[in-house]
């Protein structure tokens, strides 16, 4: 009887495919809401702000006998700073490219600058298969500008897959999975079929928060602040979350708390409706601002908030 299950693994195993792709572009190009439109939900925050994203993530979305691992990365960005918080989201970006199966390469439109040509000296060396996804295409006021900015961007990598996309709209966004499946190579699956991401979800809670934050000071806030989980647990009816936000000065805690502290109860108010819907269940979300100066240019600091790989 064992022979047979054995038997029946393997030949469940050959029919399998599974492999990772890493999503690169410059920052603010919609990597994050490509891989969130893809997984069906949010794992990735998203904002207009560039360098929303941080940390490298895993989605992993399996559908029968296919499992694809996206990995969402920071954007890579040429440091015009030196702060630690700077190289630690580079270096995430990176190593991304490392040992993939694919990468979708994202672009914003008809819109190539030095920023895009700093991701493309990375892309063009990868060993793998190139998917270009041209992202945006919905809010180009003139579509035939996009043919000759295809042209310019098939000549620079010709073997490349190019794929125009709206994924805010999930518009052509399946062109872009399909792609991915061709390069997929016969696999076990890496992951349970249920399981969507590698990350925990204190992690997700936190960038929860993070993104309210981005999205209401991120000209005020751009890279001065991190959130911390001091509390995560279910009481079997609710579950409670504290959440302590770092800023670097006192002035920035004042814009974050606003006027009797209406800002900071509207930044939760906005994250725990997310979290309940991600978590399906009702949340007690309570938020803390904490100034520690200095915080993102300290690698003993990031570390501790969780920013590894800095050595």
């Amino acid at each position: 009887m064992s022979d047979l299950m054995q038997w029946l693994d393997k030949e469940a195993e050959s029919t399998q495919q599974s492999g990772y792709v890493a999503i690169v572009g410059r920052p603010n190009v919609g990597k994050s809401t490509l891989l969130n439109y893809i997984l069906g939900q949010k794992i990735s925050i998203t904002s207009r702000r560039p360098q929303t994203t941080r940390h490298q993530i895993l989605g992993i979305k399996t559908t029968g006998d296919v499992q694809v691992v996206y990995v969402d990365t920071p954007g890579l960005h040429i440091d015009q700073n030196d702060k630690a918080i700077n190289r630690y989201m580079n270096k995430a970006a990176a190593s991304a490219l490392k040992d993939v199966d694919a990468v979708v390469f994202v672009l914003d439109r008809t819109a190539w600058n030095q920023a895009d040509e700093h991701v493309f000296e990375k892309v063009r060396h990868v060993q793998c298969p190139v998917i270009v996804a041209i992202n945006k295409i919905d809010i180009l006021d003139d579509k035939a500008d996009l043919l000759p900015f295809l042209q310019m961007v098939q000549e620079k990598l010709p073997t490349a897959t190019l794929v125009p996309i709206a994924a805010k709209h999930g518009k052509h966004v399946e062109r872009v999975e399909e792609a991915v499946l061709r390069h997929l190579p016969q696999s076990a699956h890496f992951f349970p079929e249920d399981q969507i991401t590698d990350r925990s979800s204190r992690f997700i809670a936190a960038e929860l928060v993070r993104e309210k934050i981005m999205r209401q000071l991120g000209d005020e806030l751009p890279y001065q602040m991190t959130v911390e989980i001091e509390e995560f647990g279910h009481d079997g009816r609710v579950l409670h979350i504290s959440a302590l936000i770092l800023v670097e000065r006192k002035g920035q805690k004042r814009i974050l708390i606003g006027d009797k502290g209406e800002r900071i109860k509207q930044i939760g108010r906005d994250a725990r409706i997310d979290m309940e819907s991600l978590f399906d269940t009702k949340v007690m979300l309570n938020l803390w601002v904490k100034v520690k100066s200095g915080w993102s240019d300290d690698e003993r600091a990031l570390q501790s908030l969780g920013y590894d790989g800095l050595e």
